[in-house]
């Protein structure tokens, strides 16, 4: 009995004991939910993004560190202002750099004035209980045993905050990288582009010949994006005709250093640079005799299928044009709304040049953007819905209206050629709604004037091109329609067929190369950690692989 007693008694302190513990737990649980998260500042940001360079040009150019940079950047440029990108200049160069001066002036700001010296502590004495006190604390002691009147200043923040300690700027050796330099000529180039400032112009040629001086593969991404808004800058204020002799011997450089990512951002610059005045020729030569690159980023990839889509359309290859648009609108990253914009446009009018209807929610309800995504699309709705219609009057008024917006969006040339499918379209209703009429009655539907040619060699042409199944009377001036027949004795089933497992076969090709397999490297003593930080940073990677942000910079 008394043994019994005795482990009862022990029992019950031990669940004291615990419930004691349970409770502490959730005291400093609740404490640290009560602490205030600490803001990150911008200029925090940049001085880990110099850390993270070093790391890349250690690890003789790793892709990671290059991309967290610049996503970091992108993510942060709005909060860039003036006096923090001089703080940061003057913090990350060395004074022997030649353009440091160059840039701190081009940034147009003053730097942040030196933080006060901190205060020095008071000398503690001990109080009557023996405990250690400032004779602060001793004399601003609330009555009631409250918090102190020194702790918090007027605004409620905390004396803490306002001594806070500033970020750590880069190390000499960090200072003194080129990564660092060219890092610092993007940031100037982001923030005189943000601001739309002429002198953006001579910044970007300034940061290019100053890292023509430099062979290194760790400065290839950084290149890479410092052309790509070197041609912006120059596009957005009319003169981007005159960067074009330097992209092509940019193109050429890259090639012969091997620069895989400058060869397919400024084959794409090139690109857009002929297409932008109408150069559809010679961007064709270009793109034939360029050669790609093995391994491509799927930003650079996308601007390439639709700028090699818009190439077809011109060519009349319409159904190679739809596939590259069409590739070029999945892989197109979710933010990028203009772009995905633009490709919508384009693949309306490429399917209506196919004899295809879209739908009304594919420029509607389907689209992102909102409001103002919709009403850019209002031109390519009504134009959808007169070819449908096959009505000729109503595709002039359409084609008059939004003659202006066409224009913009390059696409008048394609838009006057579908004045042919509307008449097709016409011409197919009159043929399933009459079994026989008259050529002039079939003018007189149509809508076709004077200028428009015979109306029988019209309709001629309709036949030979399998539009309209029907036979013409020369003598008695009649088009006789042919008897419908059933679809699924003809051999559209099986070519629509083909089409969707082509499809599919592609889909599962293109997923096939994306795939990247881990390198074989022999297991030792440590594996296990280095392997999850790598997991760690895939997973990081994969998660904002789709988060780009200069796609819809043109």
């Amino acid at each position: 009995r008394r043994r019994q007693e005795s482990r009862r008694r022990v029992a019950m302190g031990a669940d004291v004991e615990m419930k004691d513990g349970d409770k502490k737990k959730e005291t400093k649980e609740e404490e640290k939910k009560d602490e205030p998260v600490k803001a990150l500042d911008v200029l925090e940001v940049l001085f880990e993004n110099v850390a993270l360079l070093e790391k890349s040009a250690a690890s003789k150019g790793e892709p990671r560190f290059v991309a967290k940079v610049l996503r970091q950047t992108m993510a942060w440029r709005k909060k860039l202002t003036a006096q923090k990108l001089v703080d940061f200049l003057l913090a990350s160069l060395d004074d022997s750099n030649p353009s440091k001066q160059s840039l701190a002036d081009l940034a147009g700001g003053e730097p942040s004035p030196a933080p006060p010296p901190p205060k020095p502590a008071t000398p503690k004495r001990r109080s009557s209980r023996g405990k250690k006190q400032t004779e602060g604390d001793v004399d601003m002691v609330d009555a009631k045993g409250g918090e102190t009147a020194a702790t918090k200043d007027e605004d409620g923040d905390t004396a803490g905050d306002a001594n806070a300690i500033p970020p750590t700027p880069p190390t000499p050796a960090q200072r003194s990288l080129p990564e660092t330099e060219a890092y610092s000529h993007l940031l100037v180039l982001l923030f005189l582009l943000d601001a739309n400032d002429p002198e953006c112009k001579p910044a970007s040629v300034a940061a290019l010949n100053r890292l023509s001086q430099f062979n290194r593969r760790t400065l290839d991404a950084l290149q890479a994006r410092i052309v790509f808004y070197y041609s912006l800058a120059h596009e957005r204020f009319g003169e981007l005709a005159e960067v074009r002799p330097s992209l092509l011997a940019l193109h050429r450089v890259a090639a012969l250093r091997f620069d895989e990512m400058g060869q397919e951002t400024i084959l794409n610059l090139l690109m857009r640079n002929y297409l932008h005045y109408n150069m559809y020729d010679q961007a064709e030569k270009l793109r034939s005799k360029a050669q790609l690159p093995a391994s491509r980023s799927n930003q650079q990839q996308c601007r390439y299928l639709y700028y090699l889509g818009r190439i077809r359309a011109i060519q009349l290859e319409y159904s190679d044009a739809k596939e590259c648009l069409t590739q070029a609108h999945r892989k197109a990253p979710k933010l990028a709304k203009g772009f995905a914009l633009e490709l919508t446009k384009w693949i309306t009018v490429v399917r209506l040049l196919l004899g295809e209807i879209p739908e009304k929610k594919d420029l509607t309800t389907a689209v992102s953007g909102g409001a103002a995504a919709q009403r850019a699309l209002l031109p390519y709705l009504e134009l959808t819905a007169a070819v449908r219609l096959g009505d000729l009057e109503k595709f002039r008024a359409v084609q008059e209206a939004h003659d202006a917006a066409f224009r913009a969006d390059k696409t008048t040339n394609l838009v006057t050629r579908l004045r042919r499918n509307v008449i097709r379209t016409g011409l197919r209703r009159v043929s399933l709604a009459y079994s026989a009429i008259s050529l002039d009655d079939v003018a007189q539907k149509l809508g076709l004037g004077e200028g428009d040619g015979d109306v029988e060699f019209v309709v001629a042409k309709a036949i030979r091109d399998g539009g309209i199944d029907a036979t013409i009377d020369h003598d008695a001036r009649t088009m006789h329609s042919s008897d419908a027949t059933d679809v699924y004795s003809t051999g559209e089933p099986q070519a629509a067929f083909h089409a969707r497992i082509a499809f599919c076969l592609d889909t599962h090709n293109e997923a096939v190369k994306a795939m990247r397999y881990p390198d074989k490297v022999k297991k030792g003593k440590g594996d296990g950690e280095r392997k999850s930080a790598k997991d760690r940073d895939l997973e990081e990677l994969a998660m904002h692989i789709m988060d780009e942000d200069e796609m819809d910079e043109f």
